[in-house]
């Protein structure tokens, strides 16, 4: 028992786990048993069928219409077979999640019959209309067509009832109107510049991939609690709520044994995660109080994102059946840890070679340093865009909080690859890689350990991990395809500079290795101040990084500036990722996001203030002031004046806070009103500047509230019933 406060709290905590779907055979045995995957094909197209569509998959051949008429014969054949009726196209929008229009496989025959049909025109295309998303002028309500196309690189699946074909989204002219159209044209792109370098290093028709691990964090909280706040239900986070005594500050919550609530929650999340062939490997508790990640292995890195955001949508299905809501909000609760979604990149060939890793020969050394400094170059050169790409009204919360990587994209290398670098700026010669130390702990059972060539920097937004790169800054909230793709776009950029620099090295009469090598080593002296191993929170930090040119700004609104700069219109119509008009169409989407979202959190705001916590303040100082005007009628007025001071102190500070929180919620309901008729990067600078710290101050007051007002009385679930999974 908690309290009296609310029936639905102590219903929350005596809940019984709901018990998860125990499969019935081992993983291995029902792994990818929704998803039209390559076993699926052998049973369901003929050889030559599935000959044509792994060569669109590998080598992104177009595929013939007659071709595709095969193909959605077999598809609709195994999804009937699986107990689908209908089928659609799904994809990204610029909302951020996904998108699905149904439409039955049932077509009207004659005589009052039905026949189940799905051609191949249907699969490869559609018209959902779909007028209603962001598109940043790029379509107008009397010009609305929009198509969605099939992305055959990226396997159909079934959820429910219903055949889902992923797709890109596109207007009438071509534009992209989607986060997946402009990752499949990065990664193509840092393909082909990858492939270019690995010519001048001796490897000819190099197959190289992009690959993505992503560590989705999230919060659990109980549905019946989070049904009683409004805040978390209309704008994803608690717009008030004082600290809990006790939160993360013990630290005994990360790593530690998995709430048994939880834990059935997780495994017929695994159930479910894995019939749809998403390879989850981690799962464990994080920082704070009712966090917790989960984790795949690395996939080719357009079929990643399409996990993660299948997998996000799993789990808000999975979780109301466990009578939870999941928070995806960078900062649900304020005062303890946020949620990130750590993006770990990389490049390799389809051989298994990662080009991101040191090898046992010179070759393979020097096409490490050569990559790893075109990358830190990409960084340098991009590092306000790339914190443009990972911002956003949710995640500003979270970067720079003492808990997640700065506002401020630098590069951790580690003590030894940061070494071999500066080795190379003396000397014209190649340099050696040490291989992995051991370190014998003084245990004789315990075996010797092998020490990585780094160190981990939780600070860092950018850290070089081994054999990857981890982008620790992107948002739990976010579509990390927006983050790949400028990443991917960033690296395809530098490496065609790169190579257009050896070639001229070449030209000149250098020999291609040492062209490599020498170009290797400008590189990185030209980009070396990206590189920081120290403490990214300290404000010493924040003088350095200005010192080094990088971008300080935190103004989520100025950052979007980025995508719209010289440099980085260049960069993209280079690599052919978007054109100029998609790019200025992308901002206007992300500063109306902005704008909206402050817009909702002001408003919610304001309700609660008014219709929840001041009536309630209000009871509760009447209840004071009527035990005052008792004790004055009882007690002697010496008696009155010894006693009554703390009442009166508190009736005073209630209607302080109260005046106070109707005013500025007054003021926040009127700026709403009036920067409503704003537009652009306008409207959203002055959401920033002038209305979100309102929310906060208002905020301020009605915690203090909290802290005041009888327990019994208060109408809204607080954090230390939210955070506490029993």
């Amino acid at each position: 028992m908690i309290n009296g406060r609310f029936g639905a709290v102590e219903q929350a905590f005596q809940r019984e786990p709901v018990k998860a779907v125990p499969p019935a055979r081992e993983t291995s045995s029902y792994y990818g048993c929704n998803v039209f995957n390559r076993d699926t094909m052998r049973r369901y197209l003929s050889s030559e069928t599935r000959r044509v569509v792994y060569e669109s998959i590998e080598k992104g051949a177009t595929l013939d219409k007659s071709v595709a008429e095969h193909v959605a014969s077999g598809m609709k054949r195994w999804a009937m077979d699986m107990g689908a009726t209908h089928y659609t196209h799904w994809f990204q929008p610029l909302t951020g999640g996904t998108a699905e229009k149904h439409d039955s496989f049932a077509e009207p025959h004659s005589y009052g019959t039905t026949l189940e049909q799905f051609s191949g025109s249907k699969l490869c295309q559609q018209e959902p209309d779909a007028s209603s998303f962001p598109n940043g002028g790029l379509r107008n309500t009397f010009e609305a067509r929009g198509y969605t196309a099939w992305d055959p690189s990226s396997p159909a699946f079934i959820l429910g009832d219903c055949l889902c074909v992923p797709t890109v989204f596109i207007s009438y002219n071509g534009e992209a109107l989607d986060y997946k159209t402009p990752l499949i044209r990065s990664v193509s792109a840092v393909k082909r510049a990858a492939a270019d370098v690995l010519k001048c290093l001796g490897t000819e028709n190099a197959e190289v991939s992009a690959y993505l691990g992503w560590e989705q964090e999230f919060f659990l909280v109980d549905s019946a609690l989070y049904a009683q706040r409004p805040d978390l239900m209309l704008s994803d986070r608690t717009l008030l709520g004082h600290d809990s005594a006790r939160n993360q500050q013990l630290d005994d919550h990360y790593f530690g044994s998995i709430p048994p609530r939880v834990m059935e929650f997780m495994k017929d999340l695994e159930f479910e995660g894995y019939k749809l062939g998403i390879p989850l490997k981690t799962r464990h508790n994080e920082v704070a109080p009712n966090q917790f990640e989960i984790a795949p292995v690395f996939e080719e890195m357009n079929l990643a994102v399409d996990h993660n955001l299948l997998l996000m949508s799993l789990m808000r299905s999975v979780a109301d059946r466990h009578k939870f809501k999941v928070l995806f909000h960078e900062k649900p609760f304020n005062g303890i840890n946020g949620s990130g979604k750590h993006c770990n990149w990389s490049l390799g060939l389809t051989d298994g070679t990662g080009l991101l890793s040191p090898g046992k020969t010179d070759e393979e050394n020097l096409r490490f340093l050569a990559f790893m400094a075109n990358v830190l170059k990409a960084v340098y050169d991009n590092n306000g865009l790339l914190k443009a790409s990972i911002v956003s009204p949710s995640n500003a919360h979270r970067l720079g909080a003492t808990e997640a990587p700065p506002a401020i994209v630098s590069v951790f290398l580690g003590m030894q690859v940061t070494s071999l670098f500066e080795e190379l700026m003396d000397t014209e010669d190649m340099v050696k890689i040490k291989d992995k130390k051991g370190y014998s702990i003084g245990i004789h059972q315990i075996p010797e350990l092998l020490i990585d060539n780094t160190d981990r920097n939780r600070t860092s937004p950018f850290a070089f991990t081994g054999n990857r790169f981890e982008f620790r800054a992107v948002g739990s909230s976010a579509n990390c395809a927006l983050p790949m793709a400028v990443l991917n776009t960033a690296v395809a950029y530098q490496l065609k500079q790169f190579k257009k620099a050896v070639d001229k090295r070449i030209a000149s009469g250098e020999d291609a290795v040492k062209a490599v090598l020498n170009e290797t080593r400008e590189t990185y002296r030209a980009c070396r101040d990206i590189c920081f191993d120290g403490n990214g929170y300290s404000d010493e930090w924040k003088e350095e990084a200005a010192r080094r040119g990088l971008d300080t700004e935190t103004s989520v609104p100025v950052i979007y500036d980025q995508f719209t700069t010289e440099k980085t219109i260049n960069a993209y119509k280079e690599t052919g990722v978007l054109s100029e008009v998609e790019l200025r169409a992308r901002n206007e989407v992300a500063w109306n996001h902005y704008s909206m979202k402050i817009d909702i959190e002001s408003r919610v705001l304001s309700d609660m203030a008014y219709n929840h916590i001041i009536p309630v303040a209000i009871r509760f100082q009447n209840v004071l002031l009527e035990n005052v005007l008792k004790s004055r009628e009882l007690f002697t007025r010496e008696e009155f004046e010894k006693y009554s001071p703390q009442e009166l102190r508190q009736i005073k500070e209630i209607a302080d806070y109260i005046n106070i929180a109707r005013t500025m919620a007054d003021d926040m309901d009127s700026m709403c009103d009036e920067f409503s008729k704003l537009e652009g990067r306008e409207m959203a600078v002055a959401y920033h500047d002038k209305l979100a710290p309102c929310i906060e101050e208002i905020r301020k007051c009605m915690d203090m509230l909290e802290m005041i007002v009888d327990d019994q009385m208060w109408p809204l679930p607080k954090y230390r019933e939210l955070l506490f999974i029993r």
